[in-house]
């Protein structure tokens, strides 16, 4: 395992960590519809973040294609989680766009997953 997997994979395990901590503070809170979805996506994204670093590691994908992946899976979750959740705790925006544009990066992360799982790893 790589420096860059266990990178990812600590990020990856955080976002999990955060997705709990939200998913308890939107049961507390009035903005709790918007922080609900950001754990929501916090929680079903550091799996596949875990699992994509895992397949890099072991092998079975093109690495770099695949931590590629990752990291845009990760960046997204920055900035479309972040957003709602300082939406909803702060009452202001991470920044203009900033959840539409990380809803394009998961989606572009998602993209890049499917082709690294269909693109033969180097033996």
């Amino acid at each position: 395992m790589t420096g860059l997997d266990r990178l990812l994979a600590a990020l990856a395990a955080l976002a999990g960590g955060l997705g709990v901590a939200a998913s308890a503070a939107a049961a507390h809170t009035s903005g709790g519809e918007t922080l609900k979805t950001a754990a929501q996506f916090l929680l079903f994204h550091a799996p596949a973040i875990l699992a994509l670093t895992g397949l890099a590691a072991a092998g079975l994908t093109r690495g770099a294609l695949t931590r590629l992946a990752a990291a845009a899976l990760l960046l997204g979750l920055v900035l479309f989680s972040g957003d709602l959740a300082m939406r909803a705790l702060l009452g202001q925006a991470l920044f203009a766009m900033a959840a539409p544009s990380g809803g394009m990066v998961l989606m572009a992360g998602w993209l890049l997953a499917a082709i690294a799982v269909m693109v033969p790893a180097r033996r």
